[in-house]
This record gives structure tokens, sequence and C-alpha cells, in this order.
């Protein structure tokens, strides 16, 4: 017997989808729009097509007072940034949870649960110790300094440990007889079974990466580092009348990134939250 559709949850389920859309949809219509309209009130639902022209000139407007510092460079500092963190947190959190969850030495839970305490304490409370740090390794102003602090994840290294420990040990003891070493057993082994977790954690720690803003408002006064959000927010606060159609269409140029990553691995992101448990 066919299903009826059940008309709730898809009318709730669209709702919310119109009540997301419809920020980014005002957004995309304003950046067709000009800038004095915006400021008259004068904004339209209906994006005029002459407009369309500023989704290309705003990737060369100079979002910060240091010359050659535009929206287009930007846009590669965020994506390079948020590549950086999401691979470093995979890297470092699927290393740690291996040694945790395979190897015996003193102390191996007290670490874990060290690792699992930093969960209680929030950004804001870690960032002024974490700025005195890369301020004495002098590390400010560069972008070593600007990724290093943020890849580290006690999330992700638990996510980890709980997909290692469900490893069956006849896997293990198999490993061993045909004499692969511990980084062998990592990298052939280890990685290709926990490969849907890996896509989801790489999508949820790439646009964890990409919307920064704290950090590198702190650790950034070199403007060639600064990330799109940062760009965004400076060309709102000049002292000269704000371009709102360029805003919008900067803020819509940040949006891309993230949303791309999350389409061309939605299949791998929902496996990897569907299987995590298994």
């Amino acid at each position: 017997m066919k299903r009826r559709p059940d008309y709730l949850a898809h009318g709730v389920l669209g709702l919310g989808a119109a009540l997301f859309a419809l920020p980014v949809w005002v957004a995309f219509a304003g950046a067709t729009e000009t800038a004095g309209a915006i400021n008259r009130g004068d904004l339209s639902l209906l994006p005029r097509l002459a407009g369309l022209r500023s989704f290309i000139d705003v990737l060369g407007y100079g979002a910060s007072a240091d010359a050659g510092v535009t929206i287009g460079h930007m846009l590669l500092v965020s994506f390079a940034m948020a590549l950086v963190i999401a691979l470093g947190k995979i890297a470092i959190s699927a290393l740690s949870a291996f040694a945790i969850a395979f190897f015996r030495f003193p102390f191996r839970m007290i670490a874990f649960w060290a690792i699992l305490l930093t969960l209680m304490l929030p950004v804001e409370v870690r960032i002024i110790p974490t700025y005195a740090v890369m301020s004495q390794f002098h590390l400010i102003n560069s972008f070593t300094g600007l990724t290093m602090p943020l890849i580290a994840s006690a999330t992700a290294t638990l996510l980890f440990r709980q997909v290692f420990l469900a490893v069956p040990d006849e896997l293990v003891e198999a490993a061993r007889l045909d004499g692969a070493g511990p980084m062998r057993f990592f990298l052939d082994m280890l990685l290709p079974v926990s490969a849907p977790n890996l896509a989801a954690l790489f999508v949820i720690l790439f646009v964890y990466g990409w919307n920064q803003y704290l950090w590198p408002l702190l650790a950034v006064t070199n403007g060639r580092l600064n990330p799109i959000v940062l760009g965004i927010v400076r060309m709102i606060t000049t002292d000269q009348i704000t371009p709102w159609n360029l805003v919008m269409a900067g803020t819509i140029w940040a949006i891309l990134p993230p949303v791309a990553v999350v389409l061309l691995m939605q299949r791998w992101f929902v496996r990897g939250l569907t299987e995590a448990d298994k």
C-alpha cells in the first residue's frame, strides 16, 4: 500500500527552507541595486539584471587600507585558512585518537580526558592566553599564527576514537601477522574504514574555519591576511558612504564556497553522520 505524503512535515520543512533562504535572496537582490537606492531604503526583492555586474566589481574592491588587498584576495585567504584548519584538525585528531585507542602507555586515559576537558572552555576564555603564546613565538600577523591555534579539535578526537574502538580485534591481529607496522596499519586500514567520518568532519571543520572571525580579528593587523568575514565588516565600518550593493555581493561570494563544499560532499557527509555510531 502506497503511503500518503506527510503534508505537515513537508510544510514545516518548506517553511524552514524559506526562512533560511529569504535573507540570502534579499542579499542577492540588494547586490543588483545601486548603493544610493539601498541607502534611501528602496530595496526591491526583484533583482535587476543590469546590476549583476556588482558581483564582478566587488572582487576587485579594496576592503582594506593596504594597497592591493581586494575582496577576491580575501576569498583566497579564507579558502586557504579553512582548508589548512580542516586538514590540520583531521590529521592531529586522527593521530591522537589512534594513539589513545591502540597504544597502552602511562596516563593514557588522563590525556584523553584532558583533551575532552577543553570542550568546556569556550574560545573567549582561551583566546587571551592563545594570543600571548602566539606573540611569544612571534607568529602574530602570519598565516601560521592565523591557523595554528585552530587546528586542534577535542570533538574530532572523540569521534575518531569511537570509530577506531569499533574496529574488530581480528583486523588488528591480521595486520600484526602480516608484519604491518603502526603507521601502515593506520594509513592502509584505519583511514579507509573511517572514510565517511573523514568526509563528514571535513565538511564541518571547513565551514568552521571559513566562518572564523574573533581570532583573525585579534591575530591579524596586516590587511593581506584578512579573511573575507573581516573584509565584509570593514566595508561597512569605513568612514565613507557604505557601498551596500557591494557589501551584499561580497556576502554572496562569502556564502558560495562553504555551500559548494557541502553540496559536493553531501553524500559522504550524510553517510558519515549516519554511520558514526556503527
